[in-house]
């Protein structure tokens, strides 16, 4: 006898409450998220090329270091071992990025066991999976992905270090703390949010005469030593990028942006604050779920409102720019804010129908995946969309003047790091990264690539080459076809100066 899709969500709900099946049924969802999330992504995102956050990350891992000039390194580490491992492909790379929220939603199933019952647990994992930031941001590695497992785990370390003030949570706590600040200064907001959830919570007494704090803030700076020697080391530079970007603006220009990042963090969290609001209907609920009355729960509350609200401050007093984007590791704790008030019960029909809402909605994506792959062609920068066409030809123009691998690629940044991620040869960048020494640049040659409308790059650029004499420029036009579909002709100029030995 056939069964039906009410039928199948039933017996998983069941599977995923059941306390010998949940554990091992949750693995498998969450690989399967992952796999169908990395499909989407490769088929989609297939006529657009990796953007260029992802292959200037493949630049910096190529050259591994304690921190760069723009941001610290855990994003270039990560990539590093993951493509010493896999293969340099679009599909290997969007399976790195799906990992960075399939882990986060693995930590968050942990983090809710601790708060919520199985019923709550499985409806709040099933409306993470309804937030943007879990799928369709994702996709994009940066900086602001790989903090998204970072968070959690410190969140959850964290949580469990206050209440039972064991030292091996707390030791965890640090090193999440750390790890977090090797991802994105952004963290600073993480840091100081658990701080405050601690100062406001009624047992801070107790906890703060502990070994607890004190084992977390002396693991998290024994790991974070080495970046801090480093940023000593190079006038903190990623400080002044940052500033240089975002910082220095006026009032208006502050406050409209943190405007945009309150109002642009409450959209991305919609559906599951809309689903939420209707099974709670009453006002007394949401109130206690945004600030309870209990201490675990407020504590948990805290450090969900802390780090999430904090930016709003520093954007203000500070005049600078943020965006809501860079809220996509604060959401973690939301289910256990939004699920955790006793007074809201769910459903065991609610919780099946959020599963087949959770369960369509990446299917229903991949299958449209290639009609939006279709529609959005030509959405791709240059630099994206002809980057692996590029780096063929710089290749082929490079081997024909040298038989020695090419080391180095410098020019427009975006064209570069393409090229730096595609070129047979796994060059290092030039651009955004420590000038390598004179020497080192004049004995391994390199290639200088521009768009060919470019004046200032090319001006440079030939400016650079002719203190070679044996330099080549060759103007070359890249044209890039999707299904039978041309896109627009791109000039380049790629100027090649050879080895010196």
């Amino acid at each position: 006898m056939a069964i039906g899709p009410s039928n199948r969500l039933a017996r998983l709900r069941a599977a995923l409450i059941d306390p010998a099946r949940r554990e091992r049924t949750v693995l498998i969802l969450l690989v399967l998220y992952w796999v169908v999330w990395t499909a989407y992504g490769t088929m989609a995102k297939a006529p657009q090329g990796l953007h260029a956050d992802m292959t200037e990350i493949i630049a910096w891992s190529r050259d591994l270091a304690l921190g760069y000039l723009k941001h610290p390194p855990l994003a270039a580490w990560l990539a590093a071992g993951w493509f010493a491992v896999f293969p340099l492909a679009e599909w290997s790379y969007y399976a790195l990025a799906m990992l960075m929220p399939v882990a986060t939603l693995w930590i968050a199933w942990r983090l809710m066991a601790d708060y919520l019952d199985a019923e709550k647990r499985v409806v709040g994992l099933a409306l993470l999976t309804l937030v943007p930031f879990f799928n369709f941001h994702a996709l994009k590695y940066n900086v602001n992905t790989v903090l998204m497992p970072t968070w959690a785990m410190t969140a959850l370390w964290f949580l469990r270090s206050y209440r039972t003030r064991d030292a091996a949570y707390a030791a965890l706590a640090g090193f999440g703390a750390a790890l977090a600040m090797y991802g994105k200064y952004w963290s600073v907001f993480l840091i100081a949010g658990l701080v405050v959830a601690a100062l406001v919570d009624r047992r801070r007494a107790a906890y703060f005469r502990s070994r607890a704090p004190w084992i977390t803030v002396a693991v998290g700076l024994v790991v974070l030593a080495p970046h801090l020697r480093w940023l000593v080391d190079n006038n903190f530079a990623p400080f002044s990028y940052a500033m240089t970007v975002h910082g220095e603006k006026t009032f208006a220009v502050a406050a409209m942006s943190t405007l945009g990042y309150l109002a642009g963090s409450l959209g991305y969290v919609a559906l599951p604050l809309v689903i939420v609001l209707a099974m709670a209907r009453r006002p007394a609920v949401l109130a206690d779920a945004a600030w309870p009355h209990d201490d675990d729960r407020r504590l948990a509350a805290a450090a969900f409102w802390a780090p999430l609200l904090l930016p709003v401050i520093a954007g203000i007093a500070g005049t600078t720019e943020i965006t809501s984007l860079w809220s996509m590791s604060a959401w973690t704790l939301l289910p256990v804010v939004l699920l955790s008030p006793p007074a809201l019960s769910i459903r065991p029909i609610d919780t099946e129908r959020l599963l087949g809402l959770a369960i369509a909605v990446p299917l229903v994506v991949l299958v449209a995946s290639p009609a939006i792959a279709w529609f959005t062609r030509d959405k791709g920068q240059p630099a994206e969309v002809q980057g692996r066409l590029l780096a063929a030809e710089v290749d082929r123009d490079w081997h024909n003047l040298t038989p020695e691998p090419l080391a180095f690629v410098g020019g427009d940044a975006d064209l570069a790091y393409a090229v730096v991620t595609w070129s047979r040869s796994r060059p290092r960048a030039l651009p955004g990264m420590p000038a390598p020494p004179a020497a080192e640049l004049s004995r391994d040659g390199f290639v200088i690539v521009c768009f060919a409308e470019d004046t200032g790059c090319k001006n440079n650029a030939a400016a650079r080459a002719a203190e070679f004499p044996r330099h080549r420029v060759i103007e070359s036009t890249i044209l890039r076809g999707f299904w039978g579909k041309l896109g627009q002709p791109q000039g380049y100029t790629i100027n090649l100066v050879p080895p010196a030995r």
